[in-house]
């Protein structure tokens, strides 16, 4: 089951008896289904569960049964229409328009007086238009509508109750829509999927997590390919030292540090600080291999020059 048909699903678990919010739900879902006309009401789903909560809820808000419904053993998209002409009228009259007369659908803002009746709105928006992304893959919430104006009222609503969701078109479709996850979390719990947008939650926590895991992993990497590169260079600028007989022309201090490092190649500068005795702080070792790697360039360069 996808994570869109799950959160459905959950949805689906909260009842419908409230008389405005049903009716709200239902106003939701027409506007936002594939087809909302004096001709033919059709409405396409792939949750079986949104599939078996419409006949219900259409009966309870309209008094109206569906001309034909999907058979128990259909899978794949699941298909309700309404083709009576009395049934349609009926809940047109009831939605707040007379349909023969309005060619472009409206919100009937009317019946949005109540905060629980614009969530249950919102609720029967995502069942026949929206969808929502796994969030393991990324953040996406949209509601898909064929009608410019609705989209446009929709958007309205949305900002007037606190969201920032942007808008687009797709052919003919009207597509609002939310790509922060904070604003995904917050629009599912008004809508009643508590369960689902904690799973947001959840996973935006385990990625920043694991992004941050992985920021510290790069970064103590390429620490240690510079510490590497850096003990590389000091021993081999000792071993040019000893080479042209200069190591032994140290002070006891910069000797000590040498013969040190050629014994302990792979320490870093502050486990190799500790084995001297007493030991010294991580600075003055660096300064001290600094100091060497500093002679043993002069007496390289001196030499050329001699050349």
């Amino acid at each position: 089951m996808s994570f869109s048909s799950a959160t459905k699903k959950e949805l689906c678990r909260i009842s419908a008896t409230k008389k405005c919010c049903a009716l709200a739900e239902a106003c939701g879902v027409l506007l936002y289904c594939n087809a909302f006309a004096p001709n033919q009401v059709r409405i396409i789903t792939e949750s079986r569960a949104f599939a078996a909560r419409l006949p219900i809820l259409f009966q309870n808000v309209f008094g109206v049964a569906f001309d034909a419904l999907p058979g128990t053993e259909q899978r794949g998209k699941l298909q309700l229409v309404i083709t009576d002409p009395e049934k349609i009228a009926r809940m047109f009259d009831l939605y707040g328009c007379m349909g023969e007369r309005n060619v472009a659908l409206h919100i009937n803002f009317g019946i949005l007086e109540e905060e629980c009746c614009r969530a249950a709105f919102f609720r029967g928006a995502f069942f026949a238009g929206g969808s929502v992304t796994n969030p393991e893959k990324r953040y996406h919430l949209e509601l898909v509508t064929s009608h410019y104006k609705v989209s446009k009222e929709m958007l309205v609503l949305l900002r007037d109750a606190g969201f920032s969701p942007k808008e687009t078109s797709r052919g003919a479709n009207q597509i609002i829509y939310f790509k922060q996850s904070e604003a995904i979390e917050d629009f599912l719990t008004l809508i009643g999927a508590p369960v689902a947008a904690t799973q947001v939650m959840t996973t935006k926590v385990e990625k920043d997590l694991r992004n941050r895991v992985n920021r510290r992993v790069n970064c103590d990497a390429a620490n240690v390919d510079k510490a590497v590169e850096a003990a590389l260079e000091q021993i081999e600028a000792i071993r040019r030292l000893e080479a042209e007989g200069g190591l032994g022309a140290l002070p006891e201090k910069l000797q000590t540090t040498a013969a040190l490092r050629l014994e302990y190649p792979e320490l870093t500068l502050a486990q190799l600080a500790e084995r001297f005795d007493p030991p010294v702080s991580r600075s003055c070792l660096y300064h001290r291999l600094k100091k060497i790697t500093e002679l043993a360039g002069r007496r390289t360069e001196t030499g050329r020059q001699s050349k």
